[in-house]
């Protein structure tokens, strides 16, 4: 079992769901049964590396609370369960994107030639823009 996959284990694990009415497609019966789902699961339950926990925070943006808490809110679908299997996955998705390590930017390197170039190209530049100035009857 990999980490990612422990993790995910364990937010499905501390997750609580409650439902609620939902907006949207459903006509009357938006109404009267609730078929949204909010899942909250504690982020310090998890038990995320801090490199994890600082982009799955970043990630999360106004979704987590003060406490903790991710919130997140289903009620694409007309069914609640059908709304339950979305959030879970918009969580376990979240979770592999924090999990996955951004790659490492190579450094660029210039050559010589290519130096030269892009000093000779700021010189040219530069007097252009000397030769804008306010002209002088000397």
């Amino acid at each position: 079992m990999t980490m990612a996959e422990a993790v995910i284990e364990r937010a499905l694990a501390h997750c609580s769901e409650s439902f609620i009415t939902a907006t949207g497609p459903g006509g009357q019966n938006v109404n009267k049964v609730a078929t949204a789902v909010q899942l909250r699961v504690s982020v310090y339950a998890l038990r995320l590396s801090p490199e994890a926990f600082e982009r799955f925070k970043t990630l999360a943006g106004s979704r987590m609370t003060s406490a903790g808490e991710i919130v997140l809110t289903a009620r694409r679908f007309r069914t609640q369960e059908a709304n339950r299997a979305d959030a879970r996955e918009r969580l376990i998705a979240l979770l592999r994107e924090a999990m996955t390590l951004p790659e490492k930017r190579a450094k660029s390197r210039l050559n010589r030639v290519g130096k030269v170039q892009r000093l000779a190209g700021k010189k040219i530049r530069s007097s252009v823009k000397a030769g804008r100035g306010k002209v002088r009857l000397d």
